[in-house]
């Protein structure tokens, strides 16, 4: 579908006058129209925000800071620390990555300044290039999020379904990225689609694009953007094994690779959508009420979490060298949050009597 884009040029002057006035201070931004901020924090930041909100990034992204102030800092970090401080951000590969990048950029010298450059950096997709080389490095490039995704896509109310519609916003978009202030552009899009065009209940009567967007017009703004069906995601299971000796926990790192890889673990079943109840060795195990449920991208899960309290101090389990870890220990272990929920629950649970077993 062509779009008149032509018509629509004035809207860029009136978002970033609006930007001026009411831009979100957020401690990886400089103000607007001042010169670009560090890189190092354009990139952690937007690292930090894939799948993530700003509230919850926040205090991450000061912690790591503080423990890193530099991006040579980080590089020469123990990759389990950052896994360790990164914990409850979830989709944990983006840590892996962040010490990888930082390496290689530390290596280098200096982060790459463009796009394409960028983009070969581990973890840096499109959307994460484009919006460093925009913000740190002044590059006009079309930086697409969810919230630019939504705006762009009310704005030209663009009939095709996303993702598949895509190179269309894109298309539309490009046009009106200014060639002297991109980064404040692409910052704009992101507040105004945080604060004022929201998914629902838009207010479009503060909105600084009002006048220009086809969407508002039609009475209808919330039918955009355009949203392909989604698939019904699996539920799979499995079973924890919180596993208890002489006032230690067993807990073991998980493969390097798949989720959660590299982040410490309660041990624990595979997970598939046919599990059935499983215990690594027969024991007196006592089992949780109910199942601790966690949503991933691509299916949801329900964990049983079972407890015993062995005699012998085991060495391994499943094929995995066991980290025996005090008990008073674990809520600063550093456990993503789907094994800290489940220790949560057998703090609670091993509260109550259990009997010694025996592991053989």
């Amino acid at each position: 579908m062509a779009v008149d884009t032509e018509s629509i040029l004035p809207a860029t002057a009136h978002l970033l006058a609006w930007y001026d006035a009411a831009a979100r201070a957020l401690p990886w931004r400089a103000l607007p129209g001042a010169p670009p901020p560090d890189p190092y924090r354009v990139w952690l930041s937007e690292i930090m925000l894939q799948q993530t909100t700003v509230a919850a990034a926040g205090p991450y992204f000061e912690r790591f800071l503080a423990l890193w102030p530099t991006v040579e800092a980080l590089a020469a970090a123990d990759e389990a620390d950052v896994m360790r401080e990164w914990a409850g951000l979830g989709y944990y590969a983006r840590a892996r990555n962040l010490c990888a990048a930082a390496r290689a950029v530390a290596a280098a010298g200096a982060f790459p300044t463009s796009a394409a450059g960028l983009r070969a950096l581990p973890g840096v997709g499109p959307y994460t290039a484009a919006a460093i080389a925009a913000i740190a490095f002044g590059e006009p490039a079309v930086v697409i999020d969810a919230n630019i995704e939504r705006v762009t896509s009310r704005l030209f109310a663009l009939p095709d379904a996303l993702p598949a519609g895509r190179p269309a916003l894109e298309a539309a978009l490009r046009p009106l990225v200014p060639t002297d202030r991109p980064g404040d552009f692409a910052q704009a899009l992101m507040d105004l689609g945080a604060t004022i065009c929201t998914p629902r209940s838009p207010r479009c009567l503060l909105c600084p694009l009002a006048p220009d967007c086809i969407a508002r017009r039609s009475g209808n703004p919330q039918a955009f953007p355009v949203k392909a069906p989604k698939r019904p995601r699996p539920l799979k299971r499995g079973t924890a094994w919180w596993i208890e000796h002489a006032g230690e926990v067993a807990l073991v790192r998980r493969p390097p690779r798949g989720l959660l890889g590299g982040m410490l673990a309660l041990p624990s079943s595979a997970w598939s959508v046919d599990a059935v109840l499983d215990f690594p060795f027969a024991a007196d195990w006592q089992l949780a009420p109910e199942p601790v449920r966690h949503g991933f991208t691509h299916f949801e899960l329900e964990l049983q979490v079972a407890i015993v309290r062995a005699p012998d101090r085991l060495n391994g389990i499943a094929g995995q060298p066991i980290i025996w870890t005090p008990r008073e220990g674990i809520a600063a272990a550093g456990l993503p949050t789907l094994f800290a929920r489940a220790a949560t629950v057998a703090l609670g649970l091993s509260l109550q009597p259990a009997r010694e077993t025996e592991t053989a």
